[in-house]
């Protein structure tokens, strides 16, 4: 596996489950790493285990994120691989979900996207290399009844990764779209009996992550999909 050489990474919506694997991943490989989130109290304890930062920035704030970005390149350098996990759920039947919560569901899962992709480009495209990688879902690409505004979030931003990925791949910058379909493992959610592995271990996500984060230029993927080995599709 080629090594690419980068250093510094920044998660935004990190929590505790993949984030939380990328983030402990990224590290090994020593690169120092930033969290973003709304709360970063949740994240304590992982900061205090790997010594990353903590940022406190709401991703759907245009003038949050770039001031986010500004102190990360202050703080750790200038954010070379930036991971957008950030998304917000509404669900209900069409005619009862609230206009403003659609809205918000909206702005977090593609309009964020857009905006930590702009202040990362500006970053990466003077140095001509990077990587911007989202997180999608089962809803990526099939939308499921009384999940209207997920899917709606989640189909604008892998629009957005595919539009970025034939914009910026020729200025050296990878662009990658992650269709994770099903659900993923959880100490409070453990397999189901008789069923091993039917949910997708965040670590081996967080694998897949860093081997396409490797991947020599020559052969780079937008969009792979991960799902456990009984998950229909």
């Amino acid at each position: 596996m080629e090594d690419q050489g980068f250093k510094t990474a920044l998660i935004v919506g990190a929590g505790s489950g993949l984030s939380a694997a990328l983030a402990r991943l990224f590290t090994r490989h020593g690169l120092a790493v930033g969290l973003a989130a709304r709360d970063i109290g949740k994240l304590a304890p992982l900061a205090a285990e790997i010594r990353a930062r903590t940022y406190q920035a709401d991703a759907s704030d245009p003038a949050k994120v770039a001031d986010l970005f500004s102190t990360v390149e202050k703080e750790i350098g200038p954010p070379e691989v930036v991971v957008y996990n950030a998304a917000a759920r509404v669900r209900g039947p069409l005619l009862d979900l609230d206009p403003r919560d659609v809205a918000r569901c909206l702005s977090i899962g593609a309009f964020g996207g857009f905006l930590v992709a702009q202040q990362a480009a500006r970053r990466m495209i003077p140095r001509r290399r990077g990587a911007i990688f989202f997180t999608g879902a089962s809803a990526s690409v099939k939308g499921y009844p009384q999940s209207a505004p997920f899917a709606m979030g989640k189909f604008a931003l892998r629009g957005l990764a595919q539009s970025l990925a034939r914009e910026l791949a020729p200025q050296g910058i990878h662009v990658a779209h992650f269709v994770i379909d099903g659900a993923i493992r959880h100490p409070a959610y453990p397999n189901p009996p008789g069923r091993p592995d039917s949910q997708l271990d965040p670590e081996a996500i967080a694998q897949t992550y860093f081997d396409i984060l490797m991947q020599p230029r020559s052969a780079w993927t937008w969009e792979i999909e991960l799902r456990p080995w009984v998950e229909k599709f």
